[in-house]
């Protein structure tokens, strides 16, 4: 049974690997060909090429971990490959997420209707606040990476000392969970960043419906439907990142170095819906690439017809 469970999660893994390679890269050429065609690109398609083109390599990043823990137990990995790994998940990841952020902080100053001066100010600035929330994004990946550096040294540091077995296991372990806990930590900021731009876009749609109600106006003009678009892009980006979270909460109590674990590979499943799912998700819910979808679906179509 537990065979079965397993290779039931290793085909998960794989379709989720595929159909966040195939969805990314569509996503990352349409816009790279448009901008090409037209010398030029907008803001929101600029956040998604990047956000494509680093979850691409979060991808590559989660499924190269999986090769060096099936290739090496955890007690034989060199130093130098743990470092690599370790820091590309988190250079990939941290881009990732905070990218997605500022999609969501775009649509809101897009979308939201309020009158505050500084909100108009900001709203008017879109571009410059997007643009500083990814510097100060960086700065935070820097600390990511340099507390990351830091455990690594202490890990090798005690991997090279002369300890038991049990010793090496046990520090190897508590390695693990603390990468993976300080790693869970960093993702909070952006996720409460989200989280407000999700809270905020509600009171924006309320007051906007309560404004339409009193003007005996219809309840599905633009605005409202603009706000109803962008609440569920958010509201699917914030599930699947609780998902995304909850899994590496999980993995910080779930380090037993057996990479073939049931636990430790649903987790690896749950957490690998991210990138891929989300991605899905923003093509369908974007009108430019929904419709070139559509036309590559068309030509897969006639292609397949046509041919004898």
């Amino acid at each position: 049974m537990s065979h079965i469970l397993y290779v039931i999660l290793t085909i998960i893994l794989s379709v989720e690997f595929i159909i966040g390679n195939l969805g990314n890269a569509f996503m990352a050429l349409v816009n790279i060909l448009d901008l090409v065609k037209r010398r030029n690109i907008s803001s929101v398609d600029q956040i998604l090429t990047g956000l494509a083109i680093s979850r691409i390599a979060l991808l590559w990043s989660l499924i190269a971990s999986l090769l060096v823990s099936s290739i090496y137990t955890y007690l034989m990995i060199p130093g130098k490959l743990i470092r690599i790994t370790k820091i590309s998940w988190t250079v990939t990841n941290h881009l990732s997420i905070w990218l997605a952020t500022c999609l969501s902080i775009f649509y809101f100053f897009k979308i939201a209707t309020f009158s505050n001066y500084i909100f108009l100010y900001l709203k008017w600035r879109v571009k410059y606040v997007v643009s500083l929330t990814f510097l100060v994004s960086l700065l935070i990946l820097f600390l990511n990476i340099s507390v990351i550096n830091r455990c690594t040294d202490v890990w090798i540091d005690g991997h090279e000392a002369n300890m038991s077995y049990s010793a090496i296991s046990s520090n190897s372990a508590q390695f693990y969970r603390i990468v993976l806990l300080v790693n869970t930590m960093f993702t909070l900021t952006p996720f409460t960043v989200s989280l407000t731009m999700f809270l905020l876009l509600i009171f924006s749609l309320w007051r906007h419906l309560k404004n339409m109600k009193l003007h005996a106006k219809g309840s599905r003009d633009v605005s409202t439907v603009a706000h109803v678009k962008a609440l569920q892009m958010v509201v699917t980006f914030l599930l699947l990142y609780i998902a995304f979270f909850l899994s590496l909460l999980s993995l910080c109590w779930n380090v037993d170095f057996k990479h073939k674990s049931l636990i430790v590979l649903f987790l690896q499943a749950m957490g690998m819906a991210f990138p891929s799912a989300h991605s899905c998700v923003l093509i369908l819910q974007n009108r430019k690439l929904s419709q070139s979808l559509l036309s590559v679906l068309r030509w897969l179509k006639d292609t397949k017809w046509s041919v004898p």
